[in-house]
């Protein structure tokens, strides 16, 4: 088995619509031939340098025994202690494939000064950096770069043996790696970040630790030829008509990932189709979850559910714990990648907009840069309850004077279709439980509830947000750091990056008319409890 796929309802009556156009028009050939007039002519340019995905496994595969022998030239040195210093689609492919691998990698996708802290302080004389970085030049993996270099030197070790950059050809930090002596590892730049699974920026953290990447190769090798073929079972073609060619659209799109051996598949799934989707008002939100029962989904009719399981085939036939209408999916891991990497680029056609592209996500970048550089006095509260800070427009606030007020007037703001995005800009190792949050937000809200930690998701789900329906509410969520980090030859400290990086998230959901509630918390261990008693009131 490299991959199956089992649909009924709403998702099989949309194969049945869309499955055989796509097949007379060849599109599954197309896109393996690399087709650029697939989308469109608003999107040819973008589309004609971000096809290679296609071919990743044929153009990764020199890279195999290059990792292995610079894995192994490490472990014969005594490190052994792996750190990604990445962002987005840079560090969301190797998370999952070391989660699945059982494989420890520290992911440092975060600007938060304590999570930083924690890492460079911890196993410094025997830690690798992986500094992954398509365009070389982000700033939070620059940070993290110039964190370790430091820590290196103050630890007497020289940068040149312990740092592995991973970027494409060409680009500033491509230069710069190798003027410093680091080992380079060179990605296919006609890959855009979200598809790079299969490529360097996958296999290199993921290899360095172990993975048998070979294999993965491999999965998804096994399944190509399949996905490129005109067919009406090309399972690359069921999957796009199924997610994007319901009718009328089930465009929140909710992944259970409660019967594969696969860990972590639905967050890297999430950045792929929301960034590649969510534009022009338009857009596929994924929405992660942990069970939809019936009843839920009867309440939720703009809600088309994707369950991974281990045997699609089987499950089916054994339904008490399922409903009518859901796809679900099974495979290999390499399979999976490349499964829905086709599949969201079909969803793309059918939805008439360009899954390359990434309009919307550099504004937030720019708001950041602005407030780094003009760094403004820190806006008073509108008010403090239990600790916790409250801030939101007036409009928005109104005559709230607790946080369960605050949340509620949030709410009262969410469409008939609309969602909720929880975005938390804290240290998402020490506090994993926030996460819970989701939860008790959807059961108060009945309506999908999404979670990113930032500034991770501004890489990723950051395009739907501004780009996609204009349907959502923000609840961000803060944390005042007892210790912060100055960043190396730089004039700001993670905390203030982190924060720069929050409000100016806030300050471009806001141009865009969409409802932002920031909660910050005094004393985060703290604060949490109260939290969560104000979100189920």
């Amino acid at each position: 088995m490299s991959f199956k796929i089992h649909v009924s309802g709403d998702a099989e009556a949309a194969v049945k619509r869309h499955v055989p156009s796509l097949v007379a028009d060849l599109v599954a050939s197309g896109i393996t031939a690399q087709d650029a007039a697939l989308w469109g002519p608003d999107a040819e340019s973008e589309a004609s340098v971000r096809l290679s995905w296609t071919e990743a496994v044929a153009i990764a595969r020199p890279l195999v025994p290059q990792i292995v022998e610079l894995r192994e030239r490490f472990l014969a040195e005594g490190v052994n202690h792996f750190v990604l210093g990445g962002m987005g689609g840079s560090s969301l492919a190797p998370e999952v494939i070391t989660r699945t691998g059982n494989l420890e990698l520290t992911i440092l996708d975060t600007t938060d000064p304590g999570q930083v802290l924690d890492a460079v302080t911890d196993r410094i004389a025997t830690s690798v950096l992986i500094v992954s970085s398509k365009s070389g030049s982000t700033v939070e993996t620059d940070s993290h770069r110039r964190t370790y270099e430091k820590a290196f030197r103050d630890a007497g070790i020289d940068p040149a043996g312990r740092i592995v950059v991973v970027t494409d050809p060409g680009s500033p930090l491509d230069a710069s790696a190798r003027e410093a002596g680091y080992a380079v590892f060179n990605a296919d730049p006609n890959v855009g970040g979200r598809y790079s699974a299969l490529t360097a920026f996958g296999l290199v953290p993921s290899g360095l630790v172990g993975f048998d990447i070979e294999e993965l190769l491999e999965e998804a090798e096994t399944i190509s030829l399949e996905l490129a073929i005109d067919d009406p079972t090309n399972p690359g073609l069921i999957l796009g008509a199924a997610i994007a060619g319901t009718q009328p659209l089930r465009d929140k799109l909710g992944i259970i990932t409660d019967g594969t051996h696969i860990v972590g598949f639905a967050d890297w799934a999430e950045q792929l189709i929301a960034e590649s989707t969510g534009k022009l008002g338009k857009g596929l939100l994924p929405v992660v979850l942990d069970v939809v029962s019936p009843e839920l989904d009867e309440k939720l009719p703009d809600l088309q559910v994707v369950r991974l399981v281990d045997n699609a085939e089987a499950h089916h036939l054994f339904p008490a714990d399922r409903h009518h209408g859901e796809i679900l999916v099974s495979g290999t891991l390499g399979a999976m990648f490349l499964v829905w990497e086709y599949a969201t680029a079909i969803a793309g056609r059918l939805l008439g907009i360009n899954p390359f592209d990434q309009p919307d996500v550099e504004s937030a970048k720019v708001a950041a840069r602005g407030l780094l550089d003009a760094r403004p006095e820190p806006t008073d509260p509108a008010f403090v309850d239990g600790g916790i800070e409250v801030r939101g427009d007036a409009a928005l606030l109104g005559d709230a004077a607790t946080v369960d007020d605050a949340i509620g007037r949030l709410l009262a703001l969410l469409p008939a279709d609309g969602y909720v995005a929880v975005q938390a800009y804290v240290n998402r190792v020490a506090l994993p439980q926030l996460a819970g949050i989701r939860d008790l937000l959807a059961a108060r809200a009945k309506r999908p509830v999404t979670f990113g930690w930032g500034p991770r998701f501004l890489h990723s789900t950051g395009q739907f947000h501004k780009g996609g329906p204009a349907v959502g509410v923000f609840l961000q969520i803060l944390s005042h750091e007892t210790d912060d980090l100055q960043v190396p030859d730089r004039p700001f400290t993670f905390g203030q990056l982190i924060t720069a990086q929050a409000e100016g998230d806030a300050a471009v959901l806001a141009e865009h008319g969409r409802p932002v509630l920031t909660l910050t918390l005094t004393d985060p261990a703290a604060d949490i409890e109260t939290l969560f008693g104000d979100v189920d009131a």
